[in-house]
């Protein structure tokens, strides 16, 4: 497939995640996918004509290419549900971020060393502490009521702090929300799972992600008491894991060329979102491992070449 064609695809497999994310948590998941749809194209529009790329069927070539809305649609499935309604000064810093910043600034579309997405939700998810922490309250499955006082946490900030719950409790308690959660996850593990059957994605990295969170998750859990920090299905299931390992961590722009450097690209991504939700400042991690991981594939790459290539 060309690129524009992939694109679409993309767009299409992400479309049952983002179906189950507007379920569970309303029309604000459509609003920011539209909003930072617009911006970004707007953004890409305006980075084309000042590069100079030709005539206006040129333009409008690579604006038609689809990759802006790949970005959009991946920084809106990261960000809370009105987010831009919010503050649509947030939606237009992670587009400039993500497609001037970390696309345009690099040369375009498969030039850029960083995911441009996951640069555009980085920037503002430390600059918007506050707008990004504001989630749909929790729901209380005993009383079938949100917690009003847990507005803005998230399952995985909720479980770090439980304060003395043990896992059977929590599950137990916030049954309705985790299996919420479980629906997000599937439905983006069925969107991934079209990308792995046409070939589009390198099924080495989601693989290597998803087990090696699964290894460090069986070295931090303790059958469930309340000092211990999850099993690898809860780490699976909950948070944007599932998204990033099939749809973010394998553009193929930014990871590794060979398969046994994919595999160490997921190891680094897994390794280093675990240990974020685990022992870091943010809930989840995955920006900040993936951006890691970008930063060794021009090495892993370069220690792939000949010597004769790498002379020259």
């Amino acid at each position: 497939m060309k690129t524009p064609k992939i694109m679409y695809v993309v767009l299409a497999t992400l479309l049952p995640g983002i179906i189950a994310m507007t379920s569970v948590w309303g029309v604000g998941v459509l609003i920011n996918v539209i909003l930072l749809s617009a911006c970004c194209v707007a953004i890409e529009l305006a980075c084309l004509a000042l590069r100079g790329t030709g005539s206006m069927e040129s333009l409008l070539f690579h604006l038609s290419d689809g990759s802006a809305l790949v970005t959009a649609w991946l920084i809106a499935i990261c960000i809370p549900p009105f987010s831009g309604m919010d503050s649509l000064g947030l939606i237009l810093v992670a587009a400039v971020a993500a497609i001037a910043m970390a696309k345009h600034a690099y040369g375009g579309l498969g030039r850029n060393i960083f995911n441009p997405a996951m640069v555009g939700y980085a920037v503002v998810l430390i600059s918007y502490p506050a707008a990004l922490g504001t989630w749909p309250p929790l729901t209380e499955a005993s009383t079938g009521q949100s917690l009003d006082a847990l507005s803005g946490a998230t399952l995985l900030s909720e479980y770090r702090f439980r304060t003395g719950l043990t896992e059977s409790e929590f599950s137990a308690r916030f049954a309705t929300s985790i299996a919420q959660q479980q629906t997000i996850a599937a439905a983006f593990a069925l969107g991934g799972g079209v990308l792995l059957y046409l070939k589009l994605v390198a099924w080495r990295i989601p693989l290597a992600i998803l087990i090696s969170v699964g290894i460090c998750a069986m070295f931090g859990y303790d059958s469930g008491s309340s000092f211990g920090h999850g099993s690898a299905w809860f780490h699976w299931t909950n948070g944007g894991l599932i998204a990033a390992a099939f749809f973010i961590a394998t553009d193929p722009v930014t990871h590794p060329n060979s398969p046994r450097d994919q595999i160490i690209f997921g190891v680094i991504v897994g390794v280093i979102i675990y240990i974020i939700r685990t022992f870091g400042a943010f809930p989840d991690g995955i920006a900040f491992a993936i951006l890691f991981a970008n930063c060794t594939t021009p090495m892993l790459n370069r220690l792939k070449m000949p010597a004769s290539h790498v002379h020259s």
